[in-house]
């Protein structure tokens, strides 16, 4: 259990196999951020690419409008706006519009940008991506707080630039993802951002969490800020079933296409090799993926706060490893089992449980006294009636 309840949610980047409709993709997408506005899920984070076939959607912002007309409760995310592709002013235009749209569920994740063949396309020095996206998050928090920027740069130019409209929220809530290195980390902590940990569950990443807070925490100390683990959240993959089998039969359907992807066309290859079984086999006891019970995503859940030290939100890697089918039921068993467990939603039932069971003897026996007491009442009651 964490002092503070965990908050979950989904990373969808998306990943769509080539030989699907991409319009009935893209719906599946928001149907699936609408089952989870159903499911009590706390987040949902919405990619942005332009390339390689599989991650199709191309603009978070336009996804996450529609998707907010069709939920109540749950936060919206852009999961992320890779910085170095746009102009920082018309970021934090959109941004702001969104944040009024949605009456302050929107939030504002941002990256340096993941694929090459992205940064290719736009003829983008990969080495410069990142130093991009700091310089243009220092810019939108500015724009943000009401400043009129002036700003000159190689790459974009300000003149006396101020936002038209104010942000709906008090402060909106910015993260920058971060993988292995420390960049993002240091990043988010020098601008008062969150951290966004897509990597959590691989096995460098794993093995950098401890390291990228402290990068992190060093940050915002020289910013004159205290971290709060609370903005911090973990990326990893999870298929859960009733059983271990089920769930390993499950994922299958669309694991095959997945690793094709990671190994073969994103260029961000996956340490697993041969059969879909022995897949599944790695990935597991890599400790990368929950494919599994919900007993196993608490293991999973509790392992990573003993590595980090404790974190603030969760976010399944929508992977499409099961049918649409098997998908969802994964997600509403992680909804009645994992969320609550980690949410301290029964602790007040827990207690009520124990003392009911501690109590029962005297319980017992005060409610046959109170039968017995009914009977000798309706006993001296017939006497009377009768005159005996």
């Amino acid at each position: 259990m964490t002092a503070t309840p965990l908050r979950f949610g989904i990373f969808l980047a998306p990943f769509h196999p080539t030989n699907e409709d991409p319009t009935a993709c893209l719906d599946r997408d928001l149907e699936l951020v609408k089952l989870l506005d159903q499911l009590r899920f706390d987040e949902a984070w919405i990619g942005e690419h332009h390339s390689a076939g599989f991650e199709i959607i191309a603009s978070p912002e336009i996804f996450i409008a529609i998707a907010a007309q069709h939920t109540k409760h749950i936060r919206l995310g852009t999961g992320v706006v890779s910085l170095p592709y746009h102009h920082p002013f018309m970021v934090a235009e959109r941004i702001v519009q969104l944040d009024h749209m949605t009456r302050g569920r929107v939030m504002f994740g941002v990256g340096p940008g993941a694929l090459q063949s992205d940064a290719r396309m736009l003829g983008l020095d990969a080495t410069k991506q990142r130093d991009m996206m700091d310089e243009a998050l220092g810019v939108i928090r500015r724009l943000f707080a009401g400043e009129i920027v002036t700003h000159e740069s190689d790459w974009f130019r300000l003149v006396e630039a101020q936002l038209q409209l104010r942000p709906w929220s008090r402060e909106i809530e910015i993260a920058v993802a971060n993988q292995v290195s420390p960049a993002g980390a240091r990043c988010a902590g020098k601008h008062g951002a969150g951290l966004l940990s897509i990597g959590a569950t691989t096995l460098s990443g794993f093995d950098m969490l401890s390291m990228n807070w402290q990068a992190y925490a060093q940050k915002c100390h020289e910013a004159g800020r205290e971290p709060d683990r609370n903005t911090w959240r973990l990326v990893g993959p999870m298929h859960i079933a009733e059983t271990r089998e089920q769930a390993r039969a499950n994922v299958r359907f669309g694991l095959g296409e997945w690793l094709y992807y990671f190994n073969e066309i994103a260029s961000l290859p996956m340490a697993v090799g041969g059969s879909i079984d022995q897949a599944i086999e790695e990935l597991v006891a890599q400790g990368f993926a929950v494919i599994g019970t919900p007993d196993d995503a608490i293991a999973q859940l509790e392992r990573l706060q003993d590595q980090s030290g404790g974190f603030g939100g969760y976010l399944h890697m929508a992977t499409n490893w099961a049918s649409w089918e098997n998908t969802k039921r994964s997600y509403e068993l992680f909804s009645r089992y994992v969320m609550p467990h980690f949410q301290s939603r029964n602790d007040g039932r827990k207690l009520t449980v124990e003392l009911a069971q501690k109590n029962r003897p005297g319980l017992l026996a005060s409610y046959g006294g109170a039968i017995q007491k009914e009977f000798e009442k309706h006993a001296a009651e017939q006497v009377t009636k009768t005159g005996g």
